[in-house]
């Protein structure tokens, strides 16, 4: 597990936006946060005697709380938490959302052992901030970032999306331009779409036509690129040195544990590939914390999982990466590769695509997806 990630999931929110597909739930009066911690504890101590009974001597590089919003999960239970499986960490991340006045004393949450944090934006422009469902308004955000900067933190990520419903060319910009006035560190600047079993899949909105949307997206890369934040994955943008380590690792298929309802982990465990879930609702999760559902990846979908994942990197990965992280040989996929070279897709001599490919990413795994 060494160089490996950690992942809590704190499933409440103050309210389920309506284009959110996450494992959310309304945060009501009634929740007993220590029940959940006791819980997460449980998970922690199954895990670690399932899998890694030594990874207490072996730390995780990373650990991301996220959610729902984990911001308002008390401190003085992820201290609790931190303390247990985060020692000698690098990147310990919290996502945070500017309309939970109850993330309280951001101060307190570093003195815990959180240094990076990942505040939810999304536009700053109100009547967007509506249309999005969100709790908060651009003020707010523009009050979290300060109190986050005066509480010490220097490593700070800025979600904003675009594509939003009626959104125009300038206005997508103007959000940009004002998310780059902050000086985060990172920017994940990620279109919004219409995911299944939303609210705004049964409502949908009028989102911008495809030309413009090409149009902003074209507009947007360059703005950030002037800018001096490199784009490295598909939606993130990082000043130099300033790339979230935790989703790295992601996107190179490592291995990371999933702690929380509906929390997934991925694993290589003598020789095996494995996933694991938990139990996405909330009151089942705490009533049975060690129900952890495990399953092997299916050989046939290794590649896939892969390149799933790897292929969102604009630089990719080297080949042996792919070897490594899949069990796999080079040579179960070099036919298919090569078919992509010859379109133009991907490179020949790492595991990455080419710009177009990039563009064309949907197309390109296809490629990798098998029948049985």
């Amino acid at each position: 597990m060494v160089d490996g990630g950690l992942y809590i999931h704190f499933p409440w929110c103050v309210k389920k936006c309506p284009y959110c597909d996450f494992n959310s739930h309304p945060l009501r009066d009634d929740v007993d946060q220590g029940v959940y911690l006791r819980a997460l504890l449980q998970d922690w101590d199954l895990q670690q005697r399932i899998f890694h009974p030594d990874f207490a001597e072996r730390p995780f590089k990373t650990v991301f709380l996220g959610g729902g919003t984990p911001s308002l999960f008390h401190v003085q239970h992820v201290n609790q938490l931190l303390e247990l499986t985060a020692g000698g960490a690098d990147e310990v991340t919290m996502e945070l959302n500017p309309g939970a006045r109850e993330y309280g004393d951001l101060a307190a949450y570093r003195q815990a052992g959180v240094n990076r944090l990942s505040i939810g934006a999304q536009s700053f422009e109100n009547p967007m901030l509506q249309a999005l469902g969100r709790i908060h308004d651009a003020d707010q955000t523009l009050t979290a970032f300060e109190v986050a900067r005066a509480s010490g933190f220097n490593n700070i990520n800025v979600d904003l999306m675009w594509g939003l419903p009626g959104q125009e060319v300038a206005q997508a910009l103007s959000d940009l331009r004002q998310a780059i006035a902050l000086e985060p560190e990172h920017i994940s600047w990620y279109q919004l779409t219409i995911e299944a079993k939303t609210e705004f899949a049964k409502r949908p909105p009028l989102l911008p036509v495809d030309r413009t949307l090409l149009d902003i997206e074209q507009a947007g890369l360059e703005l950030l690129e002037a800018e001096g934040y490199r784009r490295y994955e598909i939606s993130a943008f990082a000043k130099p040195g300033r790339e979230c380590l935790h989703n790295l690792n992601y996107w190179s298929f490592g291995d990371y544990v999933g702690l929380g309802a509906g929390a997934h982990g991925k694993l290589t465990h003598r020789g095996r590939r494995l996933r694991t879930r938990q139990a996405s609702q909330p009151r089942l999760y705490q009533s049975d914390p060690e129900r952890l559902g495990v399953q092997d990846i299916a050989e046939d979908e290794l590649a896939l999982e892969f390149m799933m994942n790897a292929l969102r990197l604009v630089q990719g990965v080297d080949q042996a990466s792919f070897v490594s992280r899949t069990g796999l040989p080079w040579s179960s996929i070099a036919p298919t590769w090569q078919a992509l070279v010859e379109q133009g897709l991907v490179h020949a001599q790492h595991c990455g695509t080419t710009p177009m490919g990039l563009r064309y990413l949907d197309s390109v795994l296809t490629s990798f997806v098998t029948t049985r």
